[in-house]
Parts: structure tokens; C-alpha cells; sequence
């Protein structure tokens, strides 16, 4: 059965023979759905606004491409997936080399890319509701209320889902039970 919330094998048909009201229905239509989607991967809902935009504009661009009308929704997830992935790699470049302001020694070096990559897959670990307030509140230093008002939260929830996921960072970084 079909997901209702795509359009369906026909106008995807007509959109990939050219035909323009087809594809400005594809695009529309697929909007609402894509950016949902992008909002619960993004750190931040601009992020997630401009990683939608570009699936969408990727979809419009290269509809033409897709081999199996079945295949849409997939499509659209990965490219809006890469898009946030790629988001992500540039906010965290762009912060590492604002913060890079003196020089390691190579053994400096290697130790703080192996604690970073500790604990990115720490973060990557965490349930997806927990990950998300953890890096909005966290790495992008947003406040409570504006974490809560974005994820559609009680601000109480989104403390309770934050010290969780400090919680879990916490024990996954130091197994041991020691306290850091």
C-alpha cells in the first residue's frame, strides 16, 4: 500500500516525462513531508529548512533520474540526510577552526581527534529525540525555551531528555564508573 503522505505513481510518471504542473505538484506536495523529515535530523531548524529546500530543488532538477517511482520517498531521505550530514561537518569545521587558534604538537593532535571521535560516536548512539536536544542545547548553546519552543517540547521534557543524554555520553565516555 502507499504512503498517503507522497504523491502517487502517476504524477510521478507524468514528472519524470517533463510535464511542469506534474512536477510543481510532485514538488509541492512532497514539501510538507521532506521537511518534516529534515526538521528531525537537522541540529537547528534553519538547517532543516535549507536541507529541504535543496532535496527539493534536487528533486525538481533531477526527478528524471529516479529509475523506480516507488523509490521517491527514499530518494528524498537520503538526500536530505546528506544534506544535514554535510550541514553538521561544516558548522563543526568552521567552529574547530575558529577555536584553532594555537599550535599542537602531532600527539596534542591525534589525542583531541580521537576524544572528538569518541565522543561524536557517543552522540551518534543516543536515541534520536535525546541526540536532538543534546545538540541544539549543547553544541549550538542554544537556551532551554528555544530547544523546547523548536522541538515542540515542555520545557521540562527537554531537560529530562538532555540529562538523559548527558547521562548516556557520560557513562559511554567513561565505562568505568569513575567520575571524570
Amino acid at each position: 500500500m502507499a504512503d498517503p503522505a507522497w504523491p502517487d505513481d502517476q504524477l510521478i510518471v507524468a514528472a519524470q516525462d517533463g510535464d511542469v504542473d506534474a512536477l510543481t505538484a510532485l514538488v509541492a506536495g512532497s514539501h510538507p513531508t521532506v521537511r518534516r523529515f529534515a526538521r528531525s535530523l537537522c541540529a537547528s531548524p534553519e538547517d532543516a529548512e535549507d536541507a529541504a529546500q535543496e532535496a527539493l530543488i534536487i528533486l525538481y532538477r533531477k526527478i528524471g533520474m529516479l529509475r523506480a517511482t516507488g523509490a521517491l520517498a527514499s530518494w528524498m531521505f537520503r538526500i536530505v540526510r546528506n544534506e544535514c550530514l554535510r550541514r553538521a561537518r561544516t558548522m563543526l569545521r568552521d567552529q574547530s577552526l575558529a577555536r584553532d587558534t594555537t599550535t599542537l604538537s602531532a600527539e596534542d593532535e591525534v589525542l583531541q581527534q580521537l576524544e572528538a571521535a569518541e565522543v561524536a560516536a557517543a552522540i551518534a548512539a543516543l536515541p534520536i529525540d535525546q541526540r536532538r536536544v543534546l545538540i541544539l542545547r549543547d553544541v549550538q548553546g542554544y537556551s532551554g525555551r528555544m530547544v523546547a519552543d523548536a522541538l515542540g517540547l515542555s520545557t521540562a521534557a527537554m531537560k529530562s531528555r538532555l540529562h538523559r543524554a548527558r547521562t548516556a555520553i557520560r557513562e559511554s565516555l567513561n565505562p568505568i564508573g569513575g567520575q571524570p
